[in-house]
């Protein structure tokens, strides 16, 4: 696995050694020894799949206080892009975003630690996302930033127009008025 830090300190691009032949393909989706020399130790405790069709946005989300969460993320199928926006108050890079297009041609992985909100945009006709954190969901401390803050200006590559939210992603607050990490 090839590992590659961003332009935010600890959100990670991870590209893995895919083998093809005429039967298909293999590669290791992840490796615990491989990940903690690169990234450091972080103790998955689940997975979450969700497939969604062209247009939707999931996000941004993230979990408040002591029920943040690390996660690792990757397409099964289709495209996305994904996006992690720095929540911690006291970093150089508060506010600032990285976007990664993830597909499953690519077969790349992003890691994003605790302190970000995570949203991604669904590119190709339909997306079969999956991901792993490191800590449980808990209601009471779920949290979001709306997804065109044009404090944080996210470049999403497409139509707004042609954008599908929940409606809950659609009430979600600025970054300006969100509670951040210190």
């Amino acid at each position: 696995m090839n590992f590659i830090e961003q332009k935010i300190k600890g959100v990670w691009v991870i590209e893995p050694k895919v083998f093809n032949d005429a039967r298909g393909y293999f590669f290791e989706a992840f490796k615990k020894e491989e990940f903690e020399k690169h990234v450091g130790k972080v103790d998955f405790i689940q997975d979450n799949e969700s497939k969604s069709s062209y247009g939707v946005l999931r996000g941004l989300h993230y979990q408040k206080g002591e029920f943040s969460q690390a996660k690792l993320v990757r397409v099964i199928k289709g495209k996305v892009i994904d996006v992690a926006v720095d929540l911690r108050k006291s970093s150089e890079t508060f506010g600032q975003y990285v976007a990664v297009e993830l597909s499953e041609e690519n077969k790349r992985q992003l890691f994003i630690p605790r302190g970000f909100a995570h949203g991604f945009l669904v590119l190709s006709e339909e997306a079969v996302f999956t991901y792993k954190v490191d800590n449980v969901y808990a209601p009471q401390a779920d949290a979001g930033i709306i997804y065109n803050d044009p404090q944080i200006g996210i470049k999403w590559d497409i139509e707004a127009d042609k954008v599908l939210l929940s409606e809950k992603d659609c009430k979600l607050p600025k970054l300006a008025d969100a509670v951040v990490f210190e």
